[in-house]
Formats: structure tokens, C-alpha cells, sequence
């Protein structure tokens, strides 16, 4: 099932024909012809390798040895080879000249020997050729490499929904479901992505169409994706910008609604919600009523956006070598800042109840297919498969790199990471959901004794008024022992306060910055620190993943066209200029209602679908055995053959059965813009809810939290949050 016709060239050959192999009328013909070509060879061998010098490159590479020391190296193994096959071919011409019995295999063998000398020459020809026109240029290190690779894959949306399937599908069940796809699945596609592009040298535009003729679209349909993903992902670096911009006021804007102009009162609308989510849908997004509204983009983000493009164009239109030494901060520095949130976090209150949903298993789960379709498609996203910048990073680095090993270490770094993010994360949530369930349990108290006074209750639901250290504790236990018809007439005045309902609210995505994680840095001493602080690493991993977006957006154009590599720095200046000219349609006000149905709805089918089709080009039309044995002499030993099993076998099953899920599971429910404040809206439907405008029935003013419907009941309370 994996092996390929027999007659097909090889990658190495690159298309030599057998057709076009020279008649040999005698042996001494065909003794002169191996001894020219050997000699034609050992020169295009040296010129070549004296043209190494990279397109993009005025200097030598540090620690690199002379470029002499390399020809006269390869100069002697060709020599060598040439002599010892012309030798060969000596005495196979003197056994049948002294009458040999075995005169016959001389054909045999001066055939084999012409046809493999003949195919080394063309395709060295064709490198040859292609040389004139550029020397791919190849990475300064092998770390530069891979922390290269690392800043594309790890972005902090996959961390945020890799929290939320946590916490709605499975807890530890996912995890375990996920290291073993991680290193069953995603390892080998990884693999087969990596060892693709850096075998063809070849961007991952190009490399499908050169290895089998009909999957030329699979590299099309993967640059197109990467364009839209490059399109609106900046966009959340604007955001952070933004945010840090405003973080020098104190107080912050997100910690207290502020006044009406002329006025002593809060604005309204933040006063049905909360002041962060105010100040997210209001102020920052100027999120419309409609998402077929129009308008535009809001001018308080487009100079971040800008700025953010800028530090973008600046640091790519450098080339390969400046984007590698800039890896070098960009990469190892949010791990730094993460196990500092890690041990902050840990001593804070409500951190062992975060924790405890670490060790939350249901079996259920690991019999649940859905469940396993998610943790394959987070695999996919974790590990950046079918966007095409890992084979176009590839194409740069030497041949003979062993790119299994770079598969695994690419793994367990992202695994890595999501072990140190989540105790933090968790830990985060447990503080927030516990600060809101004391302040809920607090203010219904407070509620309770005014409606008693008012006569409104009657006097045996008198709260207890000393709530102590722990106020969800004691308000919850004398609420469980009250008479179930008395209990129930105090939860039709006042919100209920569960700790484990309110943890659950987490929202995935970006909106755990944005909302989750200011609300709950805002009861704490020292927040704008904090937030900074998170604002900074965010915003740096960010950066890192748009940078590798854009080496998938220009090293593919460079390769199609010369003149592109020609004029490097103004073309890459010019893509992020029109990128973000294009990504200011979504920073109009309903910008982020399309942010979010291509972020979280439109790139998972086709990223499954990119790398189905990879995994097929590879195992059925090019041959996974032959793939093994082209990389095996490449990287200079064997490579287990499980990797073909696996690649013929589990991947396009697994693949199979999460395209299958996605596409029943987005088409039997509601396309939904969760965490926006709108209701679940059905296709062709013109009516969405408007966003922040002081409707009583608007969800952002029902009772997610419990200071909107506290200050429904009294309307001349104070800032909801100033308890």
C-alpha cells in the first residue's frame, strides 16, 4: 500500500529518464563515456559547491571552515569514486578481453553503472542550474533552527483552548488521549512535514507539486490559509498594545466604570456588567450592534496595529540570520516570565481549588470520540502542521539534518510548556472564581438585610452578618440549612453563588486576557504590575508566531519568483504593509465578530484537510518505503519503519475520523460568537442582539456575574467592584 511504481524517479533523481541514455556499441565506448562523465562530475561538484555562498549572505558563517577546505574535501571523494568505477570497469573489460567464462555480466553491469551516472548527472545539472539563479540560503545554527520552529508553533491560543477542552472534555483523560496522539500522530506528521521541505529544499508552495504532479494545490490551498491566519492574527498583538498603552493610569480603566461626562453617576452600561468587560466590548473593540454593520477601523487600535507591522517588517526584512539571532530573545524569555506567574499564582487564595481540577478524570472520556477528535486537531494547531512555514523553515537547513530528532524535540518543548502554563492558568482560575464567589456571597448578604428591612422577606432569613475569612463557606452552608421553600424564596431575590458554576464560566481564547485574567489580577495589590507583566509575554510570543507566518507567506513567493529575492527588504516591507492595510477590516466595529469566525470556526477544516493530503502524497503517491530510503541515505542511517506504518496506517485514520467529526459537529449546531454578549444566531439570520447598549434583556446584563444584578436592585450602589 506504500510502496510506489517501481519505474518512478526517486527525489534525488529529479525526473531523470531512462529514455535518454546513449546506445553503448562496445565496451570501450562505454569505459570512455563513464570516465568523462566522471571527470564532468568531479567539476560541477566543485563549482557548485564554490557558489555556496547564500543569495542573502555578504559574510562567512561563524564557525563555519573555509569554503576551499569543502571543494578540495569533495573534490577528492569525487575523484576517488570516478577512479574506483573506472578501475571497476578496467577489469570487468580485461576478464571478458582473456576469455571469462562469466562475459555476460559485463552488460549488466555497465548498464546499471551508466544508468546511476547518468541520473547523478542530471540531477546535478539541474541543482547546477537552479544555482545560477540562487544558493538556498541555510541556517547560521541548528538552534537558530529550532527556535525558530518553536516561535512559530507555540502561540497562546492553542494554551487557552487547550485549557477549555481541559476543563469541558475530560480533564486528565484529555491529556492523556493528547500525549498519546501527540507522539503517535503528531510526531510522524511533523516528520514527514519536516524531512518534505528539507529534502526538496523546496518552500511548501513548491515541494508537493515536485514530489507527485496532482498534489500541487495541497501547497496552494496551505499559502492561501497562512495568508488569512497572517490577515487578522496581528490583530491581537494590537489588542495587548493597546492595553499596555492605557496600563499607566491608575486606577487602570478595565478596574472601575467610569463617570458619565457632567455627572456623578457610572456609565450605565458598565454598570450592568463589569468594568473590564466594559471596557473590552466598549472602549477597545467598539464592537457594533450588528456584525452587517459598518464603519471604520477604530483609530485607538490602528496605531498599535500599525506599530505591530512595523516590528513585524523589521525584524523578517533582515533575512533568515537576523530572525534566528532574534529568536534568541524572543523564544527562551516567556518562559521566564511563566514560571515567575507560576510560583505567583501558587500563593494566592483560591489556588488549591484551581488545582484540584487538574487531577478531575472522567473514564467516559477516553470512550468519547469526540473527545479524541479535539485532541487531535489541538495537535495539528500545537504543533503548527499544514500552514506551510515548518517546510519552508525546513527548506533552509542542511540535508543531512536529522529532522526526527528535531520532531521530538519540537513535541516535548510544546508539551513542555502546556505542563508549566496550565498550574498557572488553573491556579488563576481558582482565585478569580473564588474572589467572585466571596464578593457574590458578600453583597447577598448585604442584599437580604435591606429586603428584610424593607419587609420584603420575612425575618427567619435573616443571614449570618459575620462571614469571617471564608464568606462563600458560611453563606453556603446557612443557605443549605434553611427549609427548602425558605431557600428557594432567597434565591428568587438574590443570584446564587456556586464557586464551581462560576469556574466553569472560563472563556477560551483570547477573552481569558482581555476578561478572566484582569478580574482577577484587579482584587489583587500590585495588578497593573501583573497585568503588564502578562500583557509583555503574550505579546511576545505573538510576535514570534506572525514572524514564522510570514516566513510561510515570503519564502514561498522568493522561490516562485526571482525578481522577489532580488529586492528582499522592500518586498518583505511591502506584504506588511498590505497586510495590514487588509487586517484593518477587522478593527472596524464588527471586526471582531469575523476575528473570531475565522480564528475559532473556519481554519480547522481546512488545516485537517492540508495535512490529509500531505500524509497521502507521501505514503501512496510518492512511496513511504522509498521516502524512508531517500531520508536513510540522507541522514546517513536506518530509520525505523514504524514511521511507515504509522503514516500508512493510524495517521490517515485518525485524520479521516477527525475531519469527519468537525464537519457533523459544526454542522448540527449554531454557529455561536461565544464571549461576545450575543445569542446563537442561525445562518441567513440578519438579527443579532446589539452589544453594550443598556437593553435589560441583553446578555451581557443577565447575571454572569453577580454585580449586574445587585446593582439592578440598587441602583445607587457604588463601583461593583469597590467592595
Amino acid at each position: 500500500m506504500s510502496s510506489a511504481p517501481e519505474g518512478k524517479p526517486s527525489l534525488g533523481e529529479a525526473g531523470a529518464a531512462p529514455e535518454s541514455l546513449p546506445e553503448m556499441k562496445t565496451e570501450a565506448q562505454a569505459l570512455e563515456f563513464l570516465m568523462t562523465k566522471s571527470s564532468s562530475t568531479e567539476t560541477k561538484l566543485s563549482d557548485g559547491l564554490l557558489g555556496t555562498q547564500a543569495w542573502e549572505d555578504k559574510g562567512p558563517v561563524p564557525g563555519a571552515l573555509p569554503a576551499a577546505a569543502y571543494v578540495s574535501e569533495a573534490q577528492a571523494t569525487a575523484t576517488r569514486a570516478a577512479m574506483a568505477q573506472a578501475w571497476e570497469t578496467q577489469a570487468f573489460v580485461a576478464k571478458a578481453r582473456t576469455g571469462n567464462p562469466k562475459q555476460t555480466a559485463l552488460p549488466a553491469v555497465t548498464s546499471s553503472m551508466l544508468k546511476q551516472t547518468l541520473s547523478d548527472e542530471k540531477f546535478q545539472m539541474t541543482e547546477n542550474k537552479e544555482s545560477k539563479i540562487f544558493t538556498r540560503p541555510l541556517w547560521a545554527g541548528k538552534v537558530e533552527y529550532i527556535l525558530s520552529q518553536l516561535g512559530y508553533s507555540v502561540r497562546p491560543s492553542n494554551i487557552w483552548h487547550f485549557i477549555y477542552i481541559w476543563i469541558h472534555y475530560g480533564g486528565c483523560s484529555f491529556f492523556v488521549i493528547y500525549i498519546l496522539l501527540l507522539f503517535l500522530v503528531g510526531v510522524p506528521l511533523l516528520f514527514l512535514e519536516l524531512a518534505a521541505g528539507q529534502r526538496m529544499r523546496l518552500s511548501n508552495m513548491s515541494l508537493w507539486k515536485i514530489i507527485s504532479p496532482w498534489a500541487g494545490g495541497v501547497g496552494y490551498t496551505s499559502f492561501t490559509v497562512c495568508f488569512f491566519t497572517s490577515m487578522y492574527f496581528n490583530v491581537v498583538n494590537a489588542w495587548i498594545l493597546f492595553y499596555l498603552s492605557q496600563s499607566f493610569q491608575f486606577p487602570a480603566p478595565w478596574e472601575k466604570c467610569p463617570l458619565v461626562r457632567n455627572s456623578s453617576d457610572f456609565d450605565p452600561d458598565c454598570a450592568r456588567t463589569t468594568p473590564s468587560m466594559y471596557f473590552w466590548y466598549k472602549e477597545t473593540l467598539k464592537a457594533s450592534d450588528r456584525i452587517e454593520d459598518g464603519g471604520p477601523p477604530a483609530f485607538s487600535l490602528t496605531l498599535p496595529f500599525f506599530i505591530s507591522w512595523c516590528v513585524v517588517g523589521a525584524f523578517v526584512s533582515n533575512g533568515l540570520k537576523f530572525v534566528g539571532k532574534v529568536m534568541y530573545v524572543l523564544v527562551p524569555l516567556p518562559y521566564f516570565f511563566i514560571v515567575c506567574f507560576l510560583f505567583w499564582s501558587l500563593l494566592q487564595d483560591g489556588a488549591t481549588y484551581g488545582l484540584q481540577h487538574l487531577v478531575v478524570a472522567k473514564i467516559s472520556s477516553m470512550y468519547n470520540i469526540q473527545v479524541w477528535s479535539r485532541a487531535g486537531c489541538q495537535v495539528l494547531f500545537d504543533l503548527g502542521l499544514g500552514f506551510g512555514p515548518v517546510a519552508s523553515l525546513s527548506s533552509h537547513m542542511d540535508q543531512s539534518n536529522n529532522c526526527l530528532t528535531d520532531a521530538f524535540v519540537m513535541a516535548v518543548v510544546n508539551l513542555f510548556t502546556l505542563v508549566i502554563t496550565i498550574p498557572f492558568i488553573f491556579s488563576l482560575l481558582g482565585l478569580w472564581a473564588t474572589v467572585i464567589t466571596h464578593r457574590c456571597s458578600e453583597k447577598n448578604v448585604e442584599m437580604l438585610i435591606q429586603l428584610i428591612a424593607l419587609g420584603e422577606l420575612p425575618a427567619e432569613v435573616q443571614p449570618p452578618k459575620n462571614l469571617l475569612d471564608n464568606p462563600s463557606s458560611v453563606y453556603n452552608a446557612w443557605l443549605d440549612d434553611l427549609p427548602q421553600h425558605i431557600r428557594d424564596l432567597v434565591l428568587s431575590r438574590v443570584p446564587e453563588c456556586d464557586i464551581k458554576k462560576q469556574f466553569l464560566k472560563y472563556k477560551e481564547g483570547y477573552r481569558f486576557i482581555f476578561l478572566n485574567f484582569i478580574e482577577a489580577t484587579s482584587f489583587l495589590p500590585g495588578s497593573i504590575f501583573w497585568s503588564m507583566l502578562f500583557f509583555v509575554t503574550v505579546l511576545i510570543l505573538g510576535l514570534s508566531t506572525i514572524i514564522g507566518f510570514m516566513q510561510g507567506l515570503l519564502i514561498p513567493l522568493q522561490d516562485t519568483f526571482s525578481s522577489f529575492r532580488r529586492h528582499r527588504k522592500l518586498f518583505s516591507v511591502f506584504v506588511s504593509m498590505l497586510l495590514f492595510l487588509c487586517g484593518l477590516f477587522f478593527l472596524r466595529p464588527p471586526g471582531v465578530y469575523f476575528f473570531s469566525l475565522l480564528h475559532e470556526h473556519w481554519t480547522v477544516l481546512p488545516i485537517i484537510i492540508i495535512v490529509m493530503f500531505e500524509n497521502i502524497t507521501i505514503v501512496w503517491a510518492y512511496g513511504s518505503r522509498r521516502f524512508l530510503e531517500d531520508l536513510t541515505i540522507l541522514l546517513g542511517h536506518p530509520i525505523s519503519p514504524i514511521y511507515g506504518w504509522l503514516w500508512c496506517s493510524l495517521c490517515p485514520v485518525m485524520l479521516l475520523v477527525m475531519l469527519v467529526v468537525t464537519v457533523v459537529r459544526l454542522a448540527m449546531k449554531n454557529l455561536t460568537l461565544r464571549g461576545l454578549g450575543l445569542e446563537q444566531f442561525k445562518r441567513g439570520d440578519s438579527t443579532i442582539p446589539v452589544v453594550g447598549t443598556g437593553l435589560d434583556d441583553h446578555p451581557l446584563a443577565r447575571c454572569n456575574l453577580p454585580h449586574p444584578c445587585i446593582l439592578r436592585l440598587l441602583p445607587h450602589q457604588q463601583d461593583p467592584l469597590q467592595v
